[in-house]
């Protein structure tokens, strides 16, 4: 077992196999205190690799286990899972979403091409969002996709950015009725009925206090620079 600090709440983790603490490496916490602990039952664990058909092995299925029972807890927190890549550019972060295979790794990684040293990836895949007044701050996790792409910080969140392809490039800003169904399909539903409600007056929150955009777009540095512009001047 093993202590650590994420999106600003300490928490402990009941591990069986060491792959957790080593990818939560940069985030162990020395505290004795914590907000609460999770830990994955061998039930979970079996259906995580079931769901895989095996291809990933027992110690990694742990992980997503306990990190999807980690989300859970911090629901009552104000704070969810968001699958999305975030760039933190000029002080604030952009969130890109969209479906497996889109490409939203490769998008946000022509943002660090486009704006060098300006630009850093908090987060790769599996950002934490906390709600406070009147803004939304996001925070890295160790569990952050394939490329393994973190920062253990947190940022504002200025946009989020849901990416289809298309063959030219082009940006629009998306009405409260269209966002509701693309972030739902970005988030992990809770078990708990009373959760799934805590999350959803989140969601609801989320929608109404921070701009959301449809981005339809090839792979290029263009479509970054027609993203930014598009984005950046909200308020």
């Amino acid at each position: 077992m093993f202590t650590i600090k994420i999106a600003n709440l300490t928490v402990k983790i009941n591990n069986k196999y060491s792959f957790s603490e080593d990818l939560c490496k940069n985030y162990l916490s020395k505290s004795n205190h914590y907000d609460f602990e999770v830990s994955a039952t061998e039930e979970q664990i079996e259906k995580e690799m079931q769901d895989s058909n095996y291809q990933y092995s027992i110690d990694y299925c742990e992980s997503i286990c306990l990190y999807r029972n980690l989300c859970e807890k911090m629901i009552p927190y104000n704070r969810f899972l968001f699958h999305a890549s975030v760039v933190e550019l000029d002080g604030v972060c952009y969130a890109f979403a969209a479906q497996s295979g889109t490409g939203k790794s490769t998008h946000t990684s022509l943002w660090l091409k486009h704006f060098k040293d300006k630009a850093r990836i908090i987060n790769g895949d599996k950002p934490i969002l906390e709600l406070q007044e009147n803004q939304v701050i996001t925070y890295g996790t160790p569990w952050c996709g394939k490329e393994g792409i973190n920062i253990n910080t947190s940022s504002k969140l200025k946009s989020i950015c849901f990416l289809e392809r298309g063959e030219t490039n082009e940006i629009r800003k998306l009405e409260e009725t269209e966002i509701i169904d693309r972030i739902i399909h970005q988030v992990i539903l809770p078990t708990n009925p009373e959760l799934v409600i805590q999350l959803l007056d989140m969601i609801n929150i989320l929608i109404k206090t921070i701009p959301c955009y449809l981005l339809k777009c090839n792979i290029s540095e263009e479509a970054v620079e027609i993203a930014y512009q598009g984005m950046k001047e909200e308020i």
